[in-house]
């Protein structure tokens, strides 16, 4: 099968998403339906692999639960996956991480060092009423500008010499 149908028909389903590498703590925002309602439910660990590419690639996310680990596959461009932050950064130098199962205690976080960062995929958007308030201020600050002018040309016309004044 010819490889650039495939592409085209897959290019509508890729989400904007940070640049994930392994050895990131990354905090992930599940979408998690229970019978009619749905909710957000947050999964912070680090990435120990990226597998697949394009719209397969999928991420291993692993975090220490009371104890016990627990890891997660994720679809990278999934509806279900609702937001992607990256808080850290560690630096590693193999693609996967597996080692860290055998790990226990603080040094089953810890991915080499660690840099505080913040990545997410979240676009901030205006609503309507963002937007016209930003406008508004300008209007006023130029209104406000005029009025002082209007004042000033007042205060310098009715400023005339007094009697009280040519006797000083």
């Amino acid at each position: 099968m010819d490889n650039t149908i495939i592409k085209k028909i897959e290019e509508g389903f890729y989400k904007k998403r940070p640049e994930i590498k392994v050895g990131d703590t990354a905090r992930l925002h599940l979408k998690i339906k229970e019978g009619n309602r749905e909710r957000v439910q947050i999964f912070e660990g680090v990435v120990i692999a990226i597998k697949g590419s394009g719209l397969n690639r999928n991420i291993v996310v692993r975090k220490i639960s009371y104890g016990v680990g627990v890891e997660k596959i994720v679809p990278l461009h999934s509806p279900m996956l609702d937001k992607i932050e990256i808080i850290k950064r560690g630096s590693v130098r193999r693609s996967k991480i597996y080692y860290h199962r055998g790990r226990v205690g603080r040094k089953a976080l810890k991915a080499g060092d660690t840099k505080s960062i913040y990545l997410t995929d979240e676009v901030v958007v205006p609503t309507e009423g963002e937007g016209e308030e930003q406008a508004m201020p300008l209007e006023e600050e130029a209104l406000e500008e005029e009025i002082v002018e209007e004042v000033v040309e007042e205060v310098e016309v009715t400023e005339e010499p007094t009697e009280e004044t040519k006797e000083e």
